[in-house]
């Protein structure tokens, strides 16, 4: 077969609509949302939460309020528009769409103090927990835990109004930036930090309290052994299964003062006392009460002798 040929035919079968491609379609004919769109939004956050830090030009005094205006003005902009098509892609009608995603905008901006003031409570965590932090200012800029935590901050507010598909778009993007991976639907409390970060993974139905430290590579993950929808229903649809699964609680409850350091793997719906320390590479699927250390087993020597034991 000629190149062309070649070329024509494949044109022509990827053109059919295959009964996977129909299966995994969004609902409805409006477009989905802009990825380019929401980076944008949590650049605008950005901005407006840390004035005179991610700003194209440093901000005036005199003008700072009319900057912060007009950066919010153009965030909740964007946010009816990008909602619209959330909610739509989901099943929502145009008319319903658009009504409820400029309502569920201007919630958003109403709850900006609020995400600014968690994220500082954030940032004097990390700068109180690592001795190299040499500023406040060094550790906006620089720590990919703040990256990770404004998209989440703004997505977890998103998430709790209902909105599909965009919130998990939004910590995915700090997920691929640095190796943080936290899902939307977890709850954080105040002053929480992550010391370092890559490889950190919490879980949907994460419940984490106040002043919690986490290190790299600690996984807050569900015990799939423990699938609590087969209790629930023997033998579920997809849907059901789906609907389910995510009702009910499977991931780790971290109480207050918390500290849990690298690798540890902390998996089920199993609480953490408060001011509990958890060691590194610890395997834990069983709760611990407040005020313990878990710590790993002794090293053993397994050394061979002459070639004893081979």
């Amino acid at each position: 077969m000629e190149g062309n040929d070649i070329f024509l035919k494949s044109v022509e079968m990827m053109t059919r609509v295959s009964d996977d491609e129909r299966r995994m379609a969004p609902q409805g004919d409006t477009p989905l949302p802009s990825v380019d769109a929401l980076r944008e939004m949590v650049e605008l956050v950005k901005m407006i939460v840390f004035p005179g830090f991610f700003d194209k030009r440093q901000i005036d005094s005199d003008i700072r309020s009319y900057h912060i205006g007009v950066n919010m003005e153009r965030l909740c902009s964007l946010m009816r528009k990008q909602l619209t098509l959330a909610l739509c892609a989901d099943g929502s009608d145009e008319h319903s769409a658009e009504a409820e995603a400029a309502e569920k905008s201007l919630k958003l901006i109403g709850q900006l103090p609020l995400i600014k003031h968690l994220l500082y409570t954030d940032v004097e965590a990390i700068f109180d927990d690592d001795p190299a932090a040499s500023s406040h200012s060094e550790v906006i800029f620089s720590y990919p835990v703040i990256h990770a935590m404004i998209h989440y901050r703004f997505a977890h507010v998103l998430h709790e109004m209902g909105i599909p598909v965009i919130p998990r778009i939004i910590t995915e993007q700090a997920h691929a930036n640095t190796g943080i991976d936290i899902h939307p639907g977890a709850k954080i409390g105040e002053y929480f930090s992550i010391d370092h970060g890559t490889g950190v993974v919490i879980g949907e139905t994460c419940v984490i309290g106040n002043h919690v430290h986490l290190f790299q590579g600690v996984t807050l993950g569900a015990a799939h052994t423990e699938n609590p929808y087969y209790t629930l229903h023997q033998q579920p649809n997809e849907e059901t299964r789906r609907d389910r699964t995510r009702l009910a609680p499977r991931h780790p409850v971290l109480e207050d003062h918390v500290t849990v350091y690298s690798n540890s793997t902390l998996l089920g719906r199993i609480t953490i006392g408060h001011d509990t320390v958890i060691g590194g590479n610890v395997w834990l699927t069983h709760s611990v009460p407040a005020n313990t250390t878990i710590m790993q087993s002794k090293a053993m020597d397994v050394s061979f002798t002459g070639g004893l034991g081979i």
